[in-house]
């Protein structure tokens, strides 16, 4: 979970994108990582096979300072989604503070999307973590596809958890920043409810985005305008 080091005053957050294999996962990341000022994030580090899939997680680390000096880490993981990597994909969830699914929204991939949901929400209980408590947003990907499920026809990933639903084509970066955006609020309010996020870390929730999101380029996103993911 959220890790505190008064002594270098930072705090590390970390974000798990999580998903069937060839959802997008990584794309989500590769767009993230061409839309942020590289002044704000690390390096992305990528791991493939010889297919060019994602065999551990990519992590792109986005960093900035509070106005009390206070250091704030966000690390952004994927996992991998072939089968084969069941054991990888349980271990990259330990001390998740919040997770994007990021679902294929075409109704042929409606399987795989509902058996990685299960074995998403799983992987949180045997790590101890209570998917409930969890800040958790559904990227519908890959809009642009025929055949495509509506936000209103996933109500079988609702069973446990409720999720918020973003709709995305991340190939063309489409809903990719929206995504992150309402993952990062909904992150801040679950942090602040539990643990005083506001008072120990010295940032409000405004101040919190607006650090990240004032470094990201959200031309053609609908947060360009000042508006709502």
């Amino acid at each position: 979970m959220v890790a505190f080091n008064n002594q270098a005053r930072e705090v590390a957050l970390k974000v798990v994108y999580y998903g069937p294999a060839l959802s997008g996962k990584t794309t989500n990341l590769h767009a993230l990582h061409n839309k942020i000022d590289p002044k704000l994030r690390g390096r992305l580090m990528t791991l493939d096979t010889k297919d060019d899939r994602t065999l551990f997680f990519d992590m792109l680390p986005v960093f900035f300072r509070t106005s009390s000096g206070m250091k704030i880490k966000v690390k952004l993981y994927t996992v991998p989604g072939q089968v084969m990597h069941e054991s990888t994909r349980r271990i990259v969830l330990q001390g998740t503070d919040a997770i994007a699914f990021v679902a294929d929204a075409r109704r042929s991939e409606a399987p795989a999307t509902l058996a990685y949901w299960n074995n998403m929400l799983k992987n949180l209980e045997a790590n101890g973590l209570d998917p409930r408590q969890l800040p958790i947003v559904l990227q519908l990907n890959k809009r642009d596809l025929p055949d495509v499920r509506s936000e209103d026809e996933v109500g079988d990933l609702s069973q446990v958890v409720k999720p918020v639903v973003v709709p995305a084509v991340a190939i063309r970066g489409e809903g990719v920043v929206e995504t992150l955006h309402t993952l990062l609020e909904l992150t801040y309010r679950s942090l602040d409810e539990r643990i005083g996020l506001a008072r120990t870390a010295r940032i409000s929730e405004e101040e919190f985005l607006s650090r990240i999101f004032s470094h990201v380029d959200l031309r053609g996103t609908r947060l360009s305008a000042g508006g709502t993911p």
